[in-house]
């Protein structure tokens, strides 16, 4: 029984881990796309740039600039955009710092791939041994552990974004290489507004999926609970 018991543990505790994070990841994944700057473009109250671009402008430079992030492109997908005058799009500060970001992203998407092995794994050798309840009850206290962490972090964006903000570029980036004149085009393409709409968007969503694991774990423990009664 102690075997057992231990066993189940280590099946179950990485999962309810593995989890969250694998929902949080994909959150952020769909967020990567053009289509949330154009959603987040027309958002009321979404303010203009002092420096010239329209909508349209935004429209027509975010979409390259996100495609790099997901495509198999080199930078020079980006050092080949020109204004209509001839000047570059980004200067040098802001193609370093969307290098880094590229990077970043690729390693998320290794890690999403490697975490759901993982899961994958894990959820076989789980019900091989017939603990499909402890597999379950693991998703479960995922779903759990993801919308505690949201509900966390909608409250410090809710608090203090710009706190919040400066500590996920110092956990990701080096010092200096993320921060920019308001008359840069990164921040005029993506201003402060544009990050606090995404973190809004990605808490929104993971709590969503947190509670359909909840709900679907919920209801699969049910069930076979009044199957082992029969």
């Amino acid at each position: 029984m102690k075997k057992q018991k231990i066993r189940a543990n280590l099946i179950g505790i990485p999962i309810s881990i593995l989890w969250p994070i694998a929902l949080l990841m994909v959150t952020v994944r769909l967020l990567i796309t053009p289509l949330f700057a154009q959603v987040a473009y027309r958002l009321p109250g979404f303010l203009e740039d002092p420096y010239g671009f329209s909508q349209a402008d935004r429209l027509k430079w975010s979409e390259p600039t996100i495609q790099y992030l997901v495509k198999n492109q080199e930078i020079s997908a980006l050092e080949d955009l020109k204004f209509e005058d001839g000047s570059p799009l980004y200067n040098a500060r802001e193609l370093s710092h969307m290098v880094d970001v590229k990077e970043l992203v690729s390693s998320v998407r290794l890690a999403l791939a490697i975490i759901m092995v993982m899961i994958a794994i894990l959820s076989l050798v789980a019900i091989h041994f017939g603990m499909e309840c402890r597999l379950i009850l693991a998703f479960q206290q995922g779903g759990w552990g993801l919308v505690g962490l949201i509900v966390s972090i909608l409250l410090l964006v809710t608090l203090n974004f710009n706190q919040l903000f400066t500590w996920f570029h110092q956990i990701f980036f080096e010092s200096g290489t993320w921060q920019f004149y308001t008359s840069d085009t990164l921040i005029r393409l993506f201003p402060m507004r544009f990050w606090s709409d995404a973190f809004i968007f990605v808490g929104i969503m993971s709590l969503f999926l947190g509670v359909l694991t909840i709900m679907i774990s919920k209801k699969q423990i049910d069930r076979l609970s009044s199957s082992l009664k029969e």
